[in-house]
């Protein structure tokens, strides 16, 4: 983003460059809060890595066609310390960035990598005890996952960061959570972090779970999350907490103190295409489901554009997005851009502007501004069948919303490639005696139905392949 703006102002860009009308506009558009990825400090041997690596640079290159060695920067999740990188105008820059953020109410949100840290981070030297050593023994086994760290007080054997089922990241160093005095370390970091910002997005968060740590290290480790969201909210209350989490562990990290998961179930059963299993995932207890962070895409996946055929995304779009939790988008994702851009890259490629897509987000951020979504009352709502022997009921969403006042939608996905049709049962019992009028919120479907016949069989629909509704109930006469 930085990139591009330097290019328009004819000289490299820092935070202090954000132009004031860009944050107007992110805050027109109905966000709450901006996650600026990557702004800490990184470091040379993790760049080196970056621009040596054979199998990422085939990945940078189908990225870039036209890539230089400038464009490799580094990856932001090798971080040799949490001061603003002295390039994006160091912490002086993000703090004034901040203020101006909070001037429009958007909360700004930051990076916390808590398994591992760059190469060549001061604790190399300071503090080799806090990462994770090997043997000669290990390295014979594992050469993948070891590396020898320079120091002046002599070179150590330590391990790469890493997960249970992949080699390691080899521009990373594993920390040790089972050590204490790590752990209080890592502590201190939040603390630090919390005076910079007022949220982070942990990385590869259950990585630090007890079970998880010895699985991948075979040590033992005390919790973390509890200790660390703790004493970072006794320093800054309403701080927030939000996990990148796979395995099923999001309700494990929620209870341990974060405020959102990923929701990558979610995302995969939409990829899969069927509306059953996704159904079954919105059937979860609401107090799970209002943590939930819910995506299409963000930096470690695929382009939503360049995974969900048209239509597919659309549909797809309206169930994660109005579905109760936080709604998370990526840049991009609206002007339906195709390529992923890897977080080691300071460039990305140019790309046309899918208009009909960026219609169609328009239309669906005009909805999420409303109170009721914001605000109101979630239902998963039955779908029975049309006619006897008419199956494709089994292929609908449909849920509802519901404010404090008169306000309410009944939102209805026929999740699948052909022409479906069912009747919804509707949660609202005082359209009884009245006229209900339903107005397609992104389409120019508008409806009269008799609020009696609506309680006593539903709402029939028939929906093209894909289609959706989004609409508004107003009660009449």
């Amino acid at each position: 983003w930085l990139t591009e703006l330097a290019k328009a102002l004819g000289r490299p860009a820092t935070l202090g460059d954000i132009p004031d009308a860009e944050l107007d506009r992110l805050a027109e558009m109905g966000f709450d809060w901006v996650w600026f990825l990557s702004v800490w400090q990184t470091g040379p041997a993790g760049q080196r890595v970056s621009r040596a690596n054979h199998e990422w640079r085939r990945e940078f290159q189908e990225t870039l066609p036209d890539l230089r060695e400038e464009d490799i920067a580094g990856s932001g999740f090798a971080i040799t310390g949490y001061t603003v990188h002295p390039g994006l105008g160091g912490d002086a820059a993000l703090a004034r960035l901040r203020e101006r953020l909070r001037k429009r109410d958007l909360k700004l949100l930051l990076d916390f990598v808590p398994n591992h840290t760059g190469l060549d981070h001061p604790w190399v030297e300071d503090h080799p005890e806090y990462f994770i050593s090997g043997t000669e023994l290990d390295l014979a086994h594992a050469p993948h996952n070891y590396i020898w760290a320079k120091r002046k007080g002599g070179d150590l054997l330590l391990a790469h960061g890493r997960d249970p089922y992949f080699p390691g990241w080899p521009d990373t160093l594993q920390l040790n959570y089972g050590n204490p005095a790590t752990q209080d370390a890592m502590i201190g970091e939040l603390v630090k972090i919390a005076g910079q910002c007022d949220g982070v997005r942990c990385d590869m968060a259950m990585l630090v779970l007890p079970d998880v740590f010895e699985r991948t290290w075979s040590l033992q480790a005390e919790l973390f999350w509890p200790k660390a969201t703790q004493r970072v909210r006794k320093q800054a209350p309403g701080f927030c907490f939000m996990a990148e989490v796979y395995w099923d562990l999001e309700w494990t990290l929620q209870q341990q103190g974060f405020d959102y998961t990923y929701d990558k179930r979610l995302y995969d059963r939409l990829r899969e295409g069927h509306a059953r299993p996704v159904r079954d995932h919105l059937c979860a207890d609401l107090v799970y489901q209002s943590k939930m962070a819910r995506f299409l895409e963000n930096h470690d996946e695929p382009r939503a554009a360049a995974t969900f055929p048209p239509g597919t995304h659309e549909a797809a779009a309206v169930i994660t997005f109005l579905s109760p939790g936080l709604r998370f988008f990526h840049q991009g994702q609206f002007q339906g851009r195709r390529k992923r851009i890897s977080p080691h890259l300071a460039r990305g490629p140019g790309e046309p502007i899918d208009q009909k897509l960026e219609q169609f987000y328009d239309h669906l951020r005009a909805v999420l501004r409303r109170p009721v979504v914001r605000n109101g009352q979630w239902q998963l709502l039955e779908c029975t069948s049309a006619w006897e022997g008419n199956r494709t009921s089994d292929y609908f969403l449909a849920f509802g919303w519901q404010g404090s006042g008169d306000e309410r939608l009944l939102i209805a996905v026929n999740f699948a490639g052909q022409q479906s049709q069912c009747y919804v049962r509707l949660p609202f019992p005082d359209l009884a005696g009245h006229g209900v009028r339903f107005k397609d919120l992104m389409g120019p479907a508008c409806y009269e139905r008799d609020g009696n016949d609506l309680l006593s069989r539903g709402l029939y629909l028939d929906v093209p392949p894909w289609g959706y509704h989004v609409f508004e109930v107003s009660i009449g006469t």
